[in-house]
């Protein structure tokens, strides 16, 4: 098996085989809350646009997304996981855009299969790619905004890779370090009303998942996220 990690939009346009779309902050990490609470569909879009025309045509659709780490205006939640943490959103559709994470799965065009990816579920990606007659794996780090890299996403491909080949890696190290790296935002008082402190806590909690999201593309324009029990 070939494990390649690649970075931002770039890496997902060269992404083949099984691209991982990686994005702990916070994307993924959202995506998996909004399914374990119940969400019977959910699209991941790259254009904000499409959110809205999806909400015009469907008005019980639920819009969630940022850019820039600020909801979007006429939406009704961020890209928070601690926001939605305890919310019931079972029979919902959710549509969910973000700076960084839903513009991977819209560029990852030359993958045979695209999976979300963060620590919340890793352990489950691993296993499922295991479990697939596959040569070629991409790890894609989305990063910040999907034009610079991060450590929280490098380090969940490295882990995923190390799950992959059966070796170590100092999990706790890493996220212990990523409090004061990319996280620090978290830990601002200003940045509360976008970035609780708790959405640090719930992204760098690893394997609270054993499912694997899985981005089928549903029209041209976007892509719906399967629940795959592992």
């Amino acid at each position: 098996m070939q494990i390649q990690i690649l970075q931002q939009l770039e890496g997902a346009k060269k992404a083949k085989g099984i691209a991982v779309i990686i994005d702990v902050f916070r994307a993924f990490t959202t995506e998996c809350f909004f399914i374990a609470n119940g969400a019977k569909q959910l699209f991941a879009v790259g254009e904000q646009n499409i959110a809205y025309t999806l909400k015009k045509q469907h008005p019980d659709y639920i819009l969630a997304g940022e850019r820039n780490e600020i909801m979007l205006e006429g939406f009704d939640y961020g890209n928070s996981p601690a926001n939605i943490e305890h919310i019931d959103f079972t029979g919902k559709t959710v549509v969910h855009t973000t700076s960084a994470g839903t513009q991977g799965i819209a560029n990852a065009c030359y993958a045979d299969e695209i999976l979300t990816g963060s620590f919340v579920n890793a352990l489950a990606i691993s296993k499922y790619i295991k479990k697939q007659n596959v040569s070629v794996v991409s790890l894609v780090c989305m990063g910040k905004a999907a034009l610079s890299p991060t450590e929280e996403d490098t380090y969940c491909a490295e882990y995923i890779k190390s799950l992959l080949l059966g070796e170590n890696y100092p999990l706790q190290q890493k996220l212990c370090a990523l409090r004061h790296l990319e996280g620090e935002r978290f830990f601002n008082p200003q940045n509360q009303i976008q970035c609780p402190q708790r959405d640090f806590y719930l992204a760098t909690t690893p394997n609270q998942f054993d499912f694997v999201l899985r981005a089928v593309p549903y029209e041209r324009d976007f892509h719906s996220i399967q629940k795959i029990e592992v």
